[in-house]
């Protein structure tokens, strides 16, 4: 298990609310044209282009992702997808994708087929549980695509072992993390810098299973690549109601703030619909302040710059 790096990293939702969100679903018969129960879909998505139909989602994440599954609801209602759902939740603070293997209820919803798209946020890699997903979720489900949330690095470093616990002198000899960050000195050419191997590393992950699977199963979510750009705009100035860098995260670690909430929110939408979040309503996370319009078209802007220039995103501007 990973190391808990502070009281957040702790924070837990049971693991066995994804069997109340499948069954809630399998119940209910959400799908258009389907019967109560029945998880077959009518017809396959798009091969590309936007996705007009909702998808059925399977959250799995990370203490930097807790918040997203509600905001994907708020997001998808506000663009007319009234027919989305969230099947199942899996969060576990420090976790590793494999960890959320572990999860019955998210083996089961893929096994009958009831998710369309799966979340994973690999902390740092190799993590061997993005591929059994994305293999058991693509032999149920010709529609399944697994996403991969790039994210950002905590306390602005590379560093594994801040999440390992190995003995000392080993390979995964336990670092302790740095007491303080200072985010304020950070420049958009430092911040590409230190997350240059991270980026590399999801890549070359995703090309992998990819190749495997001969298709395109797993899809990068670029939300770090976002990060640095809404950094450059509060170094410039020109973020809307943020002044500072360490105005968008709530600790050194890295949590993220409503700005950042949002603007990842607004990644996954453009990812799971292949459509653009610019131009849709201020989300209520952002609250009603002077600057909530310019801010959200700000992220809306950010997120979706990020998703069309990562072709490992499957979204081409259009």
């Amino acid at each position: 298990m990973p190391v808990a790096l502070n009281p957040r990293m702790n924070m837990k939702l049971p693991i066995a609310i994804g069997a109340a969100f499948l069954a809630l679903h399998l119940a209910s018969g959400l799908e258009s044209g389907s019967a109560p129960g029945s998880t077959a879909r009518p017809s396959p998505n798009p091969s590309s282009g936007p996705i007009t139909r909702g998808q059925r989602v399977f959250s799995t994440g990370h203490s930097y992702h807790f918040a997203f599954p509600a905001l994907l609801t708020e997001i998808t209602q506000s663009a007319g997808i009234a027919d989305s759902s969230i099947v199942g939740i899996s969060s576990l603070g420090g976790s590793r994708v494999i960890q959320h293997w572990a999860n019955q209820a998210a083996q089961e919803a893929l096994t009958a087929g009831a998710v369309d798209v799966l979340t994973a946020t690999p902390i740092y890699l190799p993590d061997e549980g993005v591929e059994k997903f994305a293999q058991l979720g693509l032999a149920h489900n010709p529609n399944f695509r697994l996403l991969m949330m790039e994210f950002w690095l905590p306390f602005d470093q590379y560093e594994p072992r801040n999440y390992s616990h190995g003995p000392a002198g080993s390979p995964t000899e336990f670092l302790a993390p740095p007491a303080k960050v200072d985010r304020s000195v950070a420049t958009a050419a430092g911040l590409r810098k230190i997350h240059e191997r991270y980026f590399r590393e999801m890549d070359e992950l995703v090309v992998g299973i990819n190749k495997k699977l001969a298709r395109q199963v797993v899809f990068v979510v670029p939300v770090g690549q976002a990060v640095i750009a809404l950094r450059e705009k509060v170094i410039a100035g020109k973020a809307p109601g943020i002044k500072t860098q360490q105005e968008i995260f709530s600790d050194y670690l890295g949590h993220p703030n409503a700005p950042l909430r949002v603007m990842m929110a607004y990644a996954y939408y453009a990812v799971i619909y292949r459509k653009s979040p610019v131009g849709l309503p201020v989300p209520k996370e952002l609250g009603p302040g002077p600057d909530a319009k310019a801010l959200n078209r700000l992220l809306q802007n950010l997120a979706w710059q990020a998703v069309i220039q990562n072709p490992l995103s499957g979204v081409t501007a259009h």
